[in-house]
Protein backbone atom coordinates (compact mmCIF):
# COMPACT_ATOMS: atom_id res chain seq x y z
CA UNK A 1 0.00 0.00 0.00
CA UNK A 2 1.20 3.63 -0.74
CA UNK A 3 1.31 6.41 2.53
CA UNK A 4 -1.26 8.32 1.15
CA UNK A 5 -3.95 4.94 0.97
CA UNK A 6 -2.68 4.37 4.47
CA UNK A 7 -3.59 7.46 5.94
CA UNK A 8 -6.76 7.76 4.44
CA UNK A 9 -8.10 3.45 5.62
CA UNK A 10 -10.08 3.90 8.42
CA UNK A 11 -12.49 1.82 10.42
CA UNK A 12 -15.73 2.56 11.83
CA UNK A 13 -18.81 0.92 13.38
CA UNK A 14 -21.28 0.04 10.50
CA UNK A 15 -24.70 1.55 9.92
CA UNK A 16 -28.07 0.51 8.19
CA UNK A 17 -27.20 3.13 6.00
CA UNK A 18 -24.19 0.76 4.74
CA UNK A 19 -26.30 -2.13 3.94
CA UNK A 20 -26.50 -1.14 0.05
CA UNK A 21 -22.60 -1.02 -0.22
CA UNK A 22 -22.03 -4.11 1.76
CA UNK A 23 -24.59 -5.87 -0.05
CA UNK A 24 -23.06 -4.81 -3.18
CA UNK A 25 -19.76 -6.97 -2.29
CA UNK A 26 -20.98 -9.82 -0.19
CA UNK A 27 -22.24 -11.63 -3.44
CA UNK A 28 -18.96 -10.73 -5.85
CA UNK A 29 -16.80 -12.86 -2.91
CA UNK A 30 -18.74 -15.90 -1.68
CA UNK A 31 -20.92 -18.42 -3.43
CA UNK A 32 -23.67 -18.52 -0.77
CA UNK A 33 -23.44 -14.83 0.81
CA UNK A 34 -25.00 -13.53 3.37
CA UNK A 35 -28.76 -11.52 2.79
CA UNK A 36 -29.32 -7.86 3.76
CA UNK A 37 -31.39 -9.55 6.50
CA UNK A 38 -28.37 -11.24 8.19
CA UNK A 39 -26.58 -8.23 8.23
CA UNK A 40 -29.57 -5.68 9.60
CA UNK A 41 -30.13 -9.04 12.18
CA UNK A 42 -26.75 -8.29 13.67
CA UNK A 43 -26.88 -4.52 13.84
CA UNK A 44 -30.09 -4.51 15.49
CA UNK A 45 -29.01 -7.71 18.11
CA UNK A 46 -26.26 -5.10 18.76
CA UNK A 47 -23.55 -7.27 17.33
CA UNK A 48 -19.79 -5.81 16.98
CA UNK A 49 -20.02 -4.68 13.22
CA UNK A 50 -17.53 -2.75 11.51
CA UNK A 51 -16.41 -1.10 7.73
CA UNK A 52 -13.56 -0.64 6.23
CA UNK A 53 -13.40 2.39 4.21
CA UNK A 54 -11.23 4.73 2.20
CA UNK A 55 -12.72 8.21 1.59
CA UNK A 56 -16.18 6.96 2.11
CA UNK A 57 -15.74 3.81 -0.44
CA UNK A 58 -16.61 0.88 1.70
CA UNK A 59 -14.15 -1.89 0.44
CA UNK A 60 -14.41 -3.98 3.62
CA UNK A 61 -16.15 -5.46 7.01
CA UNK A 62 -16.50 -7.66 9.99
CA UNK A 63 -19.19 -8.81 12.49
CA UNK A 64 -18.58 -10.10 15.65
CA UNK A 65 -20.77 -12.00 18.40
CA UNK A 66 -19.39 -10.57 21.76
CA UNK A 67 -20.88 -12.85 24.37
CA UNK A 68 -19.83 -13.16 28.26
CA UNK A 69 -16.00 -13.85 27.36
CA UNK A 70 -15.87 -15.22 24.22
CA UNK A 71 -16.25 -13.47 20.79
CA UNK A 72 -17.49 -15.11 17.78
CA UNK A 73 -16.07 -13.63 14.47
CA UNK A 74 -19.13 -13.96 12.04
CA UNK A 75 -18.53 -12.16 8.80
CA UNK A 76 -15.20 -11.06 7.70
CA UNK A 77 -14.86 -9.75 3.79
CA UNK A 78 -12.79 -7.20 1.47
CA UNK A 79 -14.00 -6.77 -2.03
CA UNK A 80 -12.42 -9.02 -4.65
CA UNK A 81 -10.82 -5.65 -5.90
CA UNK A 82 -8.94 -5.03 -2.55
CA UNK A 83 -7.57 -8.41 -1.74
CA UNK A 84 -4.23 -9.43 -1.59
CA UNK A 85 -2.36 -6.04 -0.15
CA UNK A 86 -2.75 -6.93 3.62
CA UNK A 87 -5.85 -5.74 4.19
CA UNK A 88 -7.82 -8.60 5.65
CA UNK A 89 -5.03 -9.17 7.87
CA UNK A 90 -5.39 -5.25 8.95
CA UNK A 91 -9.49 -6.12 9.98
CA UNK A 92 -8.55 -9.34 11.24
CA UNK A 93 -6.62 -7.52 13.94
CA UNK A 94 -8.94 -4.50 14.47
CA UNK A 95 -11.55 -7.19 14.97
CA UNK A 96 -9.38 -8.77 17.68
CA UNK A 97 -8.61 -5.42 19.43
CA UNK A 98 -12.26 -4.53 19.51
CA UNK A 99 -12.78 -8.01 20.97
CA UNK A 100 -10.09 -7.67 23.65
CA UNK A 101 -11.32 -4.26 24.55
CA UNK A 102 -14.59 -5.89 25.08
CA UNK A 103 -13.14 -8.52 27.57
CA UNK A 104 -13.06 -11.40 25.55
CA UNK A 105 -10.58 -13.98 26.45
CA UNK A 106 -10.85 -16.26 23.12
CA UNK A 107 -12.19 -15.82 19.66
CA UNK A 108 -13.99 -18.38 17.27
CA UNK A 109 -14.73 -18.42 13.67
CA UNK A 110 -16.08 -20.91 11.44
CA UNK A 111 -14.38 -21.10 8.23
CA UNK A 112 -15.04 -23.44 4.95
CA UNK A 113 -11.89 -26.07 4.23
CA UNK A 114 -12.02 -25.30 0.63
CA UNK A 115 -10.80 -21.44 1.57
CA UNK A 116 -7.39 -22.19 1.68
CA UNK A 117 -6.48 -18.09 1.95
CA UNK A 118 -8.77 -17.44 4.81
CA UNK A 119 -7.11 -20.43 6.51
CA UNK A 120 -3.16 -19.51 6.41
CA UNK A 121 -4.52 -16.05 7.11
CA UNK A 122 -6.01 -17.13 10.85
CA UNK A 123 -3.46 -19.54 11.13
CA UNK A 124 -0.55 -16.86 10.88
CA UNK A 125 -2.19 -14.66 13.76
CA UNK A 126 -2.29 -17.88 15.30
CA UNK A 127 -5.83 -19.60 15.24
CA UNK A 128 -5.98 -23.42 15.49
CA UNK A 129 -8.08 -25.82 14.48
CA UNK A 130 -10.60 -26.87 16.89
CA UNK A 131 -13.16 -29.04 15.56
CA UNK A 132 -15.00 -29.77 12.43
CA UNK A 133 -18.81 -29.12 12.18
CA UNK A 134 -19.98 -31.43 9.54
CA UNK A 135 -22.48 -30.20 6.69
CA UNK A 136 -22.15 -26.72 7.87
CA UNK A 137 -22.54 -24.40 4.82
CA UNK A 138 -24.39 -24.57 1.41
CA UNK A 139 -22.54 -26.33 -1.14
CA UNK A 140 -23.27 -26.92 -4.73
CA UNK A 141 -23.31 -30.63 -3.61
CA UNK A 142 -25.10 -30.45 -0.76
CA UNK A 143 -22.89 -29.14 2.34
CA UNK A 144 -19.67 -28.45 3.06
CA UNK A 145 -18.17 -28.95 6.33
CA UNK A 146 -16.78 -25.87 8.72
CA UNK A 147 -13.37 -26.00 10.43
CA UNK A 148 -13.99 -24.43 13.85
CA UNK A 149 -10.84 -22.19 14.76
CA UNK A 150 -9.59 -20.44 17.78
CA UNK A 151 -7.35 -18.78 19.87
CA UNK A 152 -6.68 -16.89 23.42
CA UNK A 153 -6.91 -13.31 22.88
Amino acid sequence: MNALLDQALQFRPMQMADLDAIMAIEPTIYPYPWTRGNFSDSLNAGYSAWVYETHGHIFGYAVVMLVLDEAHLLNISIAKSHQGRGLGRSLLDYMMQISRGHGAANIFLEVRPSNMAAIHLYESVGFNEMAVRRGYYPAANGREDAILMGMAL
